[in-house]
């Protein structure tokens, strides 16, 4: 019975120590904020200089802007059905263009340029998430999820990895071979380690990021896989899934937040202060006011 009684009460000292810090996330009061519910399924969110955040319905080949001021506009149509999403720091809008399995640059609601369209000569996989390093660099994954626009029914690569394209380059460099499904990607701030999720082989892996932009170190973050990624100014670390879960930079879970859909996509911080969650779930958006900023 003492047994018992201490392994109890050192659960219930975890709870209190957990809920005090997802009290420092959010206001336990705060509700999830519904903004629409009229897309076929949404993914790929980001945020640009002023805190307006862009979205894909890639079922319906658009890309949409929800505004700082709550407005919701069509971006883009024709869009390369749009996976994810990362602005860079010129503005242009970088796109995982998943119809014919490319990198885009997008100007103004417009294709500018493709930056990548294959990888040694055969077509990618099927770009589905990305990142840019502060030097440039566009690290992304490419998994393999058979859609109903292409005709071809098996991958041309052999094997779902994460590449990256250096700054001012045509080719990537393959970095990462042995995941068995990486989705969502994010890196630090200061651009010295990397985060990506194995959403069939159920981790999330912490990288450093060395200086010729190849990795090194991996480890795993946590035991638990995940769609889209995202990191707060704490170095928190958000999975989109089965809503949303909040891991410290320790790989603790300090937070869930559930979101009452099938799934929950993707998300990142916006606004003007970069203290609004944004999330993309199944046919839908949410918003959530944090009491945190995000990093992106």
């Amino acid at each position: 019975m003492k047994k018992i009684s201490i392994a109890f009460l050192v659960v219930c000292v975890a709870l209190s120590k957990a809920r005090a810090q997802e009290n420092t996330l959010f206001d336990a009061a705060e509700k999830l904020k519904l903004i629409s519910k009229t897309f076929a399924f949404t993914e790929g969110p980001a945020v640009d200089k002023k805190g307006n955040i862009f979205f894909t319905d890639q079922p319906n080949n658009n890309i949409w802007e929800y505004k700082t001021d709550g407005q919701l506009v069509l971006y883009m149509e024709n869009a390369g059905r749009a996976n994810g999403t990362y602005f860079d720091k010129k503005g242009n809008l970088i796109v995982c263009a998943d119809e014919h399995d490319e990198l885009w640059m997008v100007k103004k609601g417009k294709k500018e340029k493709v930056l990548l369209g294959d990888y040694k000569g055969k077509l990618l996989n099927g770009p589905n998430d990305l990142w840019i390093h502060p030097n440039g660099d566009i690290y992304f994954t490419d998994p393999y999820y058979q859609r109903p626009w292409w005709t071809r029914t098996k991958p041309n690569q052999d094997g779902q990895k994460v590449y990256y394209l250096p700054k001012g380059k045509t080719e990537a460099i393959m970095l990462e071979d042995s995941l068995k499904q990486p989705n969502g990607i994010v890196g630090s701030p200061d651009g010295k380690f990397l985060y990506v999720a194995d959403i069939k082989g159920n981790k999330i892996y912490k990288y450093d990021i060395k200086e010729d932009g190849t990795l090194n170190g991996r480890r795993v973050f946590t035991d638990k896989g995940a769609d889209g990624i995202t990191l707060d100014e704490r170095g928190n670390l958000y999975l989109a899934g089965n809503g949303i879960t909040v891991f410290d930079p320790q790989g603790v879970q300090i937070a869930h937040i559930d979101v009452p859909e099938p799934w929950s996509a993707n998300l990142c911080f916006g606004g003007k202060n970069r203290d609004v969650l944004f999330i993309t779930a199944s046919k839908a958006i949410y918003t959530m006011q944090m009491r945190v900023k995000g990093v992106e």
